[in-house]
């Protein structure tokens, strides 16, 4: 397993398209492979056992609030999102609303999604650093149609908030953190992931 993320360095003329990159993507399925904004690869091993199960209970509480609210679509850590600024990134949960998800067309469902959710959660596993993840969750809060980010730091139990055009909150050792206004009703129970 890599203890930190491989990044390769792509000359402009060895850069591939959004096509290319999706297929490039597929044929790998064992890695998390993403693409910055100047084209250059991160690739990442599977997580270990504890953090695949943190990731799973982030995932399995935002699908059950998900069924239960109706309003919107949630996705794990394998889906691909295309930003503005060209790059391609996977939070480890998503979730967009419904209408934002229908004004796609089945082509573009299908692709790594053209618009980026409007709520999106990472999750730091021990081998993260936290700026490159800090970084990560300011340039999500750049894109269009996000309206509220969460970076979950197991390591210290603290999480960060992000919102558009507002100051990064760090809540230490919280017992709950609540998604409202934008996700109303979801609260993630803390003792699940630490």
């Amino acid at each position: 397993m890599l203890s930190s993320p491989i990044v390769l360095q792509m000359p402009p003329e060895l850069q591939m398209t959004d096509e290319q990159f999706f297929e490039f993507c597929q044929i790998n399925r064992d890695l998390r492979i993403e693409r910055n904004q100047f084209g250059n690869i991160s690739i990442m091993s599977p997580t270990g056992g504890k953090t695949g199960y943190r990731s799973g209970s982030l995932f399995g509480e935002l699908y059950i609030w998900t069924l239960q609210n109706g309003t919107g679509i949630c996705f794990d850590s394998s889906t691909g999102f295309r930003l503005s600024t060209g790059a391609e990134r996977s939070p480890d949960a998503s979730w967009i609303k419904l209408e934002r998800w229908n004004s796609l067309s089945e082509e573009q469902q299908e692709k790594f999604v053209p618009i980026f959710p409007d709520f999106v959660i990472e999750l730091r596993s021990p081998s993260d650093n936290l700026k490159p993840l800090k970084e990560k969750m300011v340039e999500y809060m750049a894109e269009p149609g996000v309206q509220l980010g969460w970076l979950i730091d197991c390591k210290n139990r603290k999480v960060y908030i992000y919102r558009p055009g507002m100051a990064e909150e760090c809540l230490e050792n919280p017992t709950t953190v609540s998604g409202s206004p934008v996700l109303p009703g979801f609260i993630l129970n803390m003792s699940k992931i630490w």
